[in-house]
């Protein structure tokens, strides 16, 4: 449960006058400065990590930052309500958490850790496709508070399906597919460490625990030799080992023997995505699910309105965090512009970029229903875990309900164009 912005000031405050500091710093440099410290080189090379050069993380925050945020006086802002109807559920504000796969490079058991944080102040957490933890389990932690989920959607048809029959029947309130990793991008953080967390069994929690997915192994084990690995070394010996200690079933020298492991990770990096996806595929989408359908990664104004007419019931203004694309236009300068072309017929949520309750303040006025945080989060695990989720959530909530009240609004709903001027 949240706590008011002025209660939650008069904490920090008061806990500062003892000599008690907060622990999740209330920026997010300082933030991201103290997780880099905590994290492992490549868990935080991976996080924090953008596409190529690293142009469109820089352009998601210089579009938010060219903003400014006009202020209306003598509004009476006494009662404030972050309070938002997003597909028919009532949520406590416009927040949901991003997924955001492999957690445990933050800290081990990420997800719980996430979803109990999620579920403590009623916000969606969207399961990530590459969990280190299977949804079922994160669902068991999170009663009644909602949780979406997110789709890659891999080569295997079948596999769609079983992730999708999982997520309906584990409590999942939407489906959300991302669109723009058909392939990865080109990430020099990750390349220059030669590291890809799946590669050694992190991020495939949905995976194996998933029938689909085992039978999959289990027939190209019977079918298929893997090839030559070119020579053994001490870190492939400890790699496998790794491996074959991550992967369910049998016992470890069985698995180990058997380099089921190694078979997981083929089959996985063979079929995890879909270059060929199409807007086919989303329309027949509908036969797999009943979930409301939201995609994520639309910047364009005609992809946004093609989405309307294959009958999506949501879109998210994404450019997943700068991760794919260099150079690419910010979710932040996309909004207005896919806004202004769907005029209200579908929800409308953004992420990338967003550091502060004042970014999602400004996401609001643009146009969005709502706004979801991502590397923030994951910071905050490193840092503190569960507890240090909440503090973050609280320091967001506060920021954007001062931002609001301080600006003339008593409700998100009176968050409007008319409060922001470009600089």
């Amino acid at each position: 449960m949240r706590t008011s912005a002025v209660e939650w000031m008069r904490q920090i405050y008061t806990n500062g006058f003892k000599g008690k500091m907060i622990s999740i710093p209330a920026d997010f440099d300082s933030l991201e400065k103290a997780a880099r410290e905590r994290m492992s080189e490549k868990g935080f090379a991976y996080v924090a990590g953008g596409a190529g050069a690293e142009q469109t993380m820089m352009n998601n925050r210089r579009a938010l930052d060219e903003v400014r945020i006009l202020p209306r006086m003598l509004k009476d802002v006494s009662q404030r309500d972050l309070s938002i109807k997003l597909f028919d559920q009532q949520l406590p504000a416009p927040i949901l958490l991003a997924p955001i796969g492999v957690l445990d490079l933050a800290i081990k058991k990420g997800d719980l850790h996430l979803a109990r944080a999620a579920s403590e102040f009623g916000l969606p957490m969207i399961f990530s496709n590459q969990a280190s933890m299977p949804m079922e389990t994160c669902a068991n932690e999170m009663g009644d508070s909602p949780r979406w989920f997110q789709l890659y959607w891999s080569k295997s048809d079948k596999l769609v399906q079983s992730f999708l029959q999982r997520a309906e029947n584990c409590g999942c309130s939407a489906l959300v597919v991302t669109l723009d990793t058909t392939m990865l991008g080109w990430r020099p953080r990750d390349l220059n460490l030669g590291y890809l967390p799946f590669l050694y069994a992190k991020g495939l929690g949905q995976y194996l625990s998933d029938p689909v997915f085992q039978k999959l192994v289990e027939e190209r084990m019977e079918h298929e030799d893997l090839p030559p690995s070119g020579g053994v070394t001490l870190q492939a010996l400890v790699s496998l080992i790794r491996l074959s200690s991550k992967y369910p079933g049998s016992s470890f020298w069985q698995k180990f023997k058997s380099k089921k492991g190694l078979y997981g990770v083929r089959t996985f990096t063979d079929t995890y995505v879909r270059p060929s996806l199409n807007w086919e595929d989303i329309k027949r989408l509908k036969e797999y699910t009943k979930l409301p359908i939201i995609l994520k990664g639309i910047l364009h104004p005609d992809d946004a309105l093609r989405a309307i007419d294959v009958g999506v019931d949501g879109i998210i203004v994404s450019n997943h965090g700068g991760r794919q694309v260099d150079g690419s236009i910010a979710a932040f300068e996309a909004l207005p512009n896919v806004a202004e072309a769907i005029k209200g017929q579908l929800p409308i949520l953004m992420d990338s970029g967003i550091r502060s309750g004042a970014d999602i303040f400004k996401a609001l006025a643009m146009g969005a229903d709502a706004a979801c945080i991502g590397r923030p989060y994951v910071y905050a695990l490193a840092l503190g875990g569960e507890a240090g989720v909440k503090a973050l959530l609280q320091h967001f909530l506060s920021e954007l309900e001062l931002t609001m009240g301080l600006s003339g609004c008593r409700s998100i709903q009176e968050i409007n164009s008319e409060m922001i001027k470009n600089k």
